[in-house]
C-alpha cells in the first residue's frame, strides 16, 4: 500500500471521486498504522500547511493542526478575515503567493468553486477541509471507523436526513469505493445530487456496492449495520422552516433503531443538535460510536498529509 500512496504525492484532495478503490484502501491502511503507533513521527519535518478557514471548525481544525504537528510539520491557521482575500485580493494571487511559502493549502470554504479555483492556480496540493458540496476528510474517517468496528465485511450503511448535504455526498462516494450497500433516507426534495449519484453507481458497478434512495425512514434502516445522520441545519441553509416540517420523521431515536440490526452502530460527524436529528439517548447510548469517529479524524488526516506531501 505504501507504493500506492507514493503515487499520490502532489495530488489535490478535493473529492473522493478523484481516487480509486485501491487508493482509498491505502489511505485506510495507513490511517490504521498511525492509530496503532506503527509510524515514525517526523515525516513532515520542514513542511508547512496553510489552513484557510471561511467557516467555524472544531474537529477538522484541531485534527489537521495536531496531525501536522505530530508529524513534525507546521500548521498555519489563517482565517479568511485575516487574509488580503477579505479585501479583494483574488484567489489566483492568494494561491500563487501561498505556494511560495507552504507545501500544502487546506481550506474550509463556503463554495466548492473556491477550492477548485485555489487548486487551479496553486503549485502545491489543495485539501478540502469542507465545502458546500463535499467533505472528503470526514468520509474517509467514517469508512475507516466502520472498518475498525466491523472489519472487512460488506455493510449496509444508511444515511438519514439531508441527502443533498456535503456529508452524504462524500459518504456515498466512500461507501461506493469500498463496495458497501448504501441507502439514503430523505424527503424527495432533499435527495442527493443526480450527477453524484450517477458517478457513485458507476463506481459500484466495479466494487459490487449498491445504492438506493427512498423516502421511508423505517424501510431504509431495516437490517442496517450503520445508521448515519447529520444536522438538518447546516451552516448557510436558508429554508429552515421547510426543514422543520419535513425532517422530523428522520430523527435517529430508539424506536427507529429497533428496525435496524441488533448490532447497529450510530454515527454522526458532529456537532449534533440533540432532540432534532438525533436524541440524547441515542447520541450517548451504547450504539453510538460518534466520539471514536471524531478521534479517528486525527489518524486519517495524517495519512492524507503524508500521501500528498512526501
Amino acid at each position: 500500500m505504501a507504493s500506492v500512496l507514493r503515487r499520490l504525492k502532489g495530488r489535490d484532495f478535493l473529492t473522493l471521486l478523484d481516487f480509486t478503490p485501491l487508493e482509498l484502501k491505502a489511505f485506510i491502511v495507513r490511517s490504521g498504522e498511525h492509530k496503532w503507533g506503527l509510524t515514525r513521527g517526523d515525516s513532515l519535518k520542514g513542511k508547512y500547511v496553510a489552513g484557510i478557514f471561511e467557516k467555524p471548525s472544531t474537529r477538522t481544525r484541531v485534527s489537521m493542526s495536531v496531525a501536522t504537528f505530530d508529524l513534525g510539520g507546521v500548521f498555519l491557521e489563517l482565517p479568511t478575515t485575516s487574509l488580503q482575500v477579505s479585501r479583494g485580493e483574488t484567489l489566483r494571487d492568494t494561491a500563487q503567493v501561498l505556494s511560495r511559502f507552504v507545501n500544502a493549502i487546506a481550506a474550509r470554504v463556503k463554495s466548492h468553486s473556491t477550492l477548485e479555483e485555489l487548486a487551479r492556480w496553486a503549485d502545491v496540493p489543495v485539501i478540502n477541509m469542507l465545502s458546500d458540496k463535499f467533505h472528503p476528510l470526514q468520509a474517509l474517517t467514517d469508512v475507516f471507523t466502520m472498518i475498525e468496528f466491523f472489519g472487512d465485511r460488506k455493510l449496509k450503511v444508511v444515511f438519514l436526513g439531508d441527502g443533498a448535504a456535503n456529508t452524504n455526498h462524500s459518504l456515498m462516494i466512500a461507501s461506493a469505493l469500498v463496495g458497501y450497500d448504501y441507502v439514503v433516507g430523505a424527503p424527495q426534495e432533499y435527495w442527493p445530487d443526480k450527477d453524484i449519484v450517477s458517478k457513485v453507481e458507476e463506481i459500484m458497478e466495479e466494487t459490487g456496492g449498491t445504492l438506493r434512495v427512498m423516502e421511508d425512514p423505517i424501510e431504509a434502516v431495516k437490517g442496517a449495520d450503520v445508521i448515519y445522520t447529520d444536522t438538518w441545519f447546516s451552516m448557510g441553509v436558508e429554508d429552515i422552516e421547510r426543514r422543520k416540517e419535513v425532517f422530523p420523521p428522520y430523527q435517529v431515536n430508539s424506536q427507529l433503531l429497533s428496525h435496524a440490526a441488533p448490532h447497529v452502530k450510530v454515527m454522526h460527524c458532529q456537532p449534533w443538535f440533540l432532540g432534532q436529528e438525533i436524541t440524547e439517548e441515542v447520541a450517548y447510548g451504547s450504539h453510538s460510536i460518534a466520539f471514536e469517529q471524531a478521534e479517528n479524524r486525527l489518524h486519517t488526516a495524517k495519512a492524507v498529509l503524508e500521501a500528498l506531501l512526501i
